[in-house]
């Protein structure tokens, strides 16, 4: 009986270490498509806190000449990192547009320390297909999103 209650603690010790590394926040994705899933994970939970660690926000601030939310004729500055959050979240215009169409992560192409992974968007409505290409570099030891391009707008059936 003795063995089995030591045979029982090392289990639960094992279970408390692997939980505290796990949620140690050390670890990012594993991959750079894990990054663009576990963002559009923390985007329907509303994790701000999620997509803050998944994503480049200086470098995302730097976009000021395209639009990733799709369908917009020109351009919207984000002037703070809240406010990039907070089109990503709750009712923000990326995150309601995003969300109302199919999503399809496809190729990921890995070169060193960054990566481009495609992300599709279609609007079965219109019948029309945005392929995006996010870039993602490794920041800190982590995979993070520093872009998201939309590359083009496959003509309707």
């Amino acid at each position: 009986m003795e063995r089995r209650d030591i045979l029982k603690g090392v289990v639960c010790c094992l279970i408390i270490v692997a939980l505290v590394y796990g949620c140690s926040g050390k670890e990012g994705p594993s991959s750079p498509k894990q990054a663009v899933i576990s963002m559009f994970g923390a985007m329907e939970k509303d994790d701000k806190a999620a997509l803050a660690h998944l994503l480049d926000l200086p470098e995302l601030m730097k976009t000021i000449n395209e639009d990733y939310a799709l369908q917009l004729d020109s351009p919207r500055v984000f002037t703070s990192p809240i406010q990039l959050l907070e089109d990503l979240t709750g009712n923000g215009l990326t995150k309601t547009r995003w969300f109302a169409m199919q999503r399809i992560i496809g190729n990921t192409v890995v070169t060193g320390e960054t990566a481009t992974v495609e992300v599709t968007f279609i609007d079965k409505d219109k019948s029309i297909g945005y392929l995006t290409k996010f870039g993602v570099h490794m920041a800190n030891e982590k995979w993070k999103i520093y872009s998201f391009k939309t590359l083009q707008e496959p003509p309707g059936d």
